[in-house]
């Protein structure tokens, strides 16, 4: 018997190198893809101008950076978008003004495309081997109602898969959406507000994506990493002790070593 229904994800059509930078702009689905690729020494931009939830607020982040990846990695949260009235621009952020000088409103499929398409032909001006893997954030917004959130979504889809037909050998879609709501199909897979993925999905979620992107090198970088990893975070009860000491010189020379091999390695930093 089938307990589970499990996502295909097709190989595509390109690899991620061994601690390769890597752009990752959108929602906080993005931020928590970032914090996994920052763990494992890669050197990322995560939404360097905050988290972004809809198509033209991306574009607007990707037009302020001046980062040229190989890999960009946009996630999509919503199609609904908060107009300046004085204006009529789109902001990304309403930075607590009053709510009366803004008008609330959905893009539709074709303006999602619009913004995506200018998103990918910037980022392929800047670098032209970019790939871009275009996901949608499994998140869903109940302020919406969940009907109104299923459509937003399914305008991010729509938008989306337009871009994979329009830009093949350079666009990817990664079912980050699917995958939550139809293999992790649980509730013990959600925070506990029952909107976001726990922990465990996201960890979920970042071993398919590995898989599938990852190039045979970048993965065996990552058990290489591994160890090296789990001796920075242990805790000694005696943090002082010469034989403590010892240890941690002997991981910093490893890491040394590691980094000589792997160039582009970004030791994470504890926060």
């Amino acid at each position: 018997m089938q307990f589970r229904t499990p996502v295909h994800i097709d190989k595509p059509h390109f690899e991620i190198a061994p601690c390769e930078p890597i752009l990752l702009v959108g929602s906080c689905f993005a931020d928590n893809m970032g914090r996994r690729f920052r763990e494992e020494g890669f050197p990322v931009e995560v939404n360097p101008y905050g988290v972004m939830y809809n198509p033209i607020s991306i574009l607007h982040t990707v037009q302020r950076t001046t980062m040229a990846p190989h890999t960009a990695m946009l996630t999509l949260g919503t199609n609904h978008v908060y107009v300046l009235n004085e204006t009529g621009e789109v902001v990304d952020n309403c930075a607590k003004r009053p709510q009366r000088l803004f008008t609330e409103r959905e893009l539709s499929i074709d303006e999602c495309a619009d913004a995506l398409s200018a998103t990918i032909e910037l980022l392929a001006a800047r670098q032209p081997e970019v790939n871009v893997v275009l996901t949608v954030s499994p998140i869903r917004y109940a302020k919406y109602g969940f009907h109104g959130s299923a459509l937003s979504k399914a305008t991010l889809l729509l938008a989306a898969d337009r871009m994979v037909q329009a830009y093949p050998g350079r666009v990817n879609y990664f079912p980050a959406y699917e995958v939550l709501n139809d293999e992790l199909r649980d509730y013990r897979f959600y925070a506990p507000d029952m909107l976001h993925p726990s922990p465990q999905a996201v960890d979920y979620l970042w071993q398919r994506f590995v898989e599938v992107y990852f190039s045979t090198a970048a993965k065996r970088c990552l058990e290489e990493w591994k160890p090296l990893k789990e001796a920075l975070a242990h805790q000694p009860f005696h943090p002082e002790s010469e034989a403590y000491k010892e240890f941690l010189h002997k991981t910093m020379l490893k890491i040394q070593a590691f980094s000589e091999k792997y160039p582009n390695f970004a030791l994470p930093m504890n926060k």
